[in-house]
C-alpha cells in the first residue's frame, strides 16, 4: 500500500502540475438539516483544509463521511458506504489505519449548528483516489471511530441513519 501511496504523489505532481483546487458540497436532508462543505487544497503533496457550515441537527456529535458514491436518486441511502479504497477498517481520523471517508464527528451547539474546520492527509481532491464526485454524509449519532464492540464498530462506527448529505463538486 505505501508504494501506491507513493506512486500516486508522484503522479500527482508530474501530471497536477500542482494547480490548487476547491470544491463545495451542498449538504440536505429530509429532516432540515442543511449547510455546506468547502475541500479545498493547495496543492497535490498537501493536506486537504475542510470547512464546515451546518443548521439543523441535534445538539451533539455526529458521525461525518465521504461516501463512495455520489449518488443521491434515492437519497442518502444512495451514497454507499465510506469511501474505502484501502478496504481497511473504520477508523478516527487520526488513526493509521482508516478508511479515506473516515472523518470523525462533528459538534452541533446548543442551537443545532455546527461550524468547524481542520486538516487532513488521507483524502484528496487529486489523482485515482480522488473524492471528487463522491458523496458527504452526516450521520444522526456520533461515530465511535471502530473502539466499540458494537459489530458495526469497525465498519461504520456505528453512526446511525443519515441524515443530511451532497455530492462533491467541483468550486
Amino acid at each position: 500500500m505505501k508504494v501506491l501511496i507513493a506512486l500516486s504523489a508522484v503522479l500527482c505532481v508530474v501530471l497536477a502540475k500542482d494547480q490548487p483546487r476547491k470544491a463545495i458540497v451542498y449538504l440536505q436532508g429530509t429532516s432540515g438539516v442543511t449547510g455546506n462543505v468547502t475541500i479545498s487544497q493547495s496543492s497535490c503533496t498537501e493536506p486537504v483544509f475542510i470547512e464546515i457550515n451546518v443548521v439543523g441537527l441535534t445538539p451533539g456529535k455526529h458521525g461525518f463521511h465521504i461516501h463512495e458514491k455520489g449518488d443521491l436518486t434515492d437519497g442518502c441511502a444512495s451514497t454507499g458506504g465510506h469511501y474505502n479504497p484501502d478496504k481497511v477498517s473504520h477508523g478516527a481520523p487520526n488513526d493509521q489505519v482508516r478508511h479515506v471517508g473516515d472523518l470523525g464527528n462533528i459538534a452541533a451547539d446548543e442551537n443545532g449548528i455546527a461550524k468547524t474546520s481542520y486538516s487532513d492527509t488521507v483524502v484528496s481532491l487529486y489523482g485515482a483516489r480522488s473524492v471528487l464526485g463522491r458523496a458527504i454524509v452526516i450521520h444522526a449519532e456520533v461515530d465511535d471511530l471502530g473502539k466499540t464492540n458494537h459489530p458495526d464498530s469497525l465498519k461504520t462506527g456505528n453512526a446511525g441513519g443519515r441524515v443530511a448529505c451532497g455530492v462533491i463538486g467541483i468550486l
